[in-house]
């Protein structure tokens, strides 16, 4: 669940509790180029006032007047499709001929869905189970291993954050990382054993650890869920996480520096018990070169890297290689 969707069960428990009647739209199958992804929320109220998004706006008119006029007042949850045909799929939008698949529960357990809210507040995974021959739903632990199911009977319908940063250093880059990351829906562990950044993060939903960094990604049990950000500037911190980081199947490692220092880190690596492939999963300097001279500007930078890496999407940019690099103490040219 992104934070996005968690807005839209905040609104419709608030309308629920208003004594409003209240339908549920979950997405559960797409084909072609779809705006939003399976799991996404839609809630629409009786007097036919919606939050969240299905479509991109693409289909949300025709899908009130349906859930307002046929579905509501029935009982059960029902499948609507949008967009079988070309002709269809340009009357509602859908890019590409796109198509999209939505289930409409009419009835959603207001109780249910409070014990949703809770559990994602307490960042624990969870696990929705809904079953469409009786409008019911049940929710159970879920780890990151699990993933959205709809088989047109059950659905299985992750929340929670199913993605982790892992943060080496709490300064001031960190800081404005973890906001950014906290609104992606990240689950966020912070490590610095440096008594001067002991009270460095005090966001709330966010793990601040005082062990040293090796140790505390070995407990951490780093999985391909994970990404790791040394953020120090520290070799002796960054480079005894990247040991363990590199060796694990973190889905992007990243550490800050200029190239140079980041040539000399990838030098001292190799007199590790690491491999030249392993060695070349490190992202150095960290981040899409975006000409970041902020600390804000810095982190969405690494945000944004880490977001292509979570898709799976080539970094096609290229750095000027003949672009001077500064002093490796010079905020704005560290992270490019």
């Amino acid at each position: 669940m992104d934070s996005t969707d968690f807005s839209v069960l905040n609104t419709c428990i608030g309308w629920m509790e208003q004594a409003r009647r209240v339908a549920l739209v979950t997405v559960v199958e797409t084909w072609g180029s779809s705006p939003r992804p399976v799991g996404s929320w839609l809630a629409v109220r009786d007097d036919g006032q919606v939050v969240g998004s299905v479509s991109g706006g693409c289909v949300e008119d025709d899908l009130i007047a349906k859930v307002q006029t046929e579905i509501m007042p029935a009982s059960m949850p029902h499948t609507l499709l949008y967009g079988v045909s070309k002709e269809e799929a340009a009357r509602f939008g859908l890019p590409c001929g796109g198509s999209v698949r939505v289930v409409v529960e009419p009835q959603p357990s207001l109780e249910g869905l409070r014990q949703l809210r809770s559990r994602v507040a307490e960042k624990r995974m969870s696990l929705r189970v809904l079953d469409m021959t009786s409008g019911r739903f049940e929710i159970r632990d879920a780890s990151r291993a699990d993933h959205f199911h709809f088989d047109g009977q059950i659905m299985h319908c992750v929340h929670g954050p199913r993605w982790r940063i892992v943060m080496i250093g709490a300064g001031q880059l960190s800081q404005y990382l973890c906001q950014m990351a906290l609104a992606a829906d990240y689950q966020i562990v912070v490590i610095d054993p440096r008594d001067e950044f002991a009270e460095g993060i005090q966001f709330p939903g966010v793990e601040c650890s005082r062990g040293m960094p090796d140790d505390e990604l070995i407990r951490l049990e780093i999985d391909n869920h994970t990404a790791v950000v040394a953020l120090t500037h520290d070799p002796k911190l960054d480079d005894m996480a990247l040991l363990e980081a590199l060796k694990s199947p973190a889905f992007y490692i990243g550490a800050l520096g200029s190239r140079a220092n980041t040539a000399k880190r990838k030098e001292r690596l190799k007199l590790f018990d690491l491999s030249e492939t392993e060695i070349a999963r490190l992202h150095g300097p960290v981040g899409l070169f975006i000409g970041a001279k902020t600390p804000p500007e810095m982190a969405i930078s690494i945000l944004a890297e880490v977001t292509a890496a979570k898709y799976g999407v080539e970094i096609l940019q290229r750095r000027d290689a003949q672009t001077p690099l500064a002093s490796a103490c010079t905020p704005e040219v560290i992270v490019q």
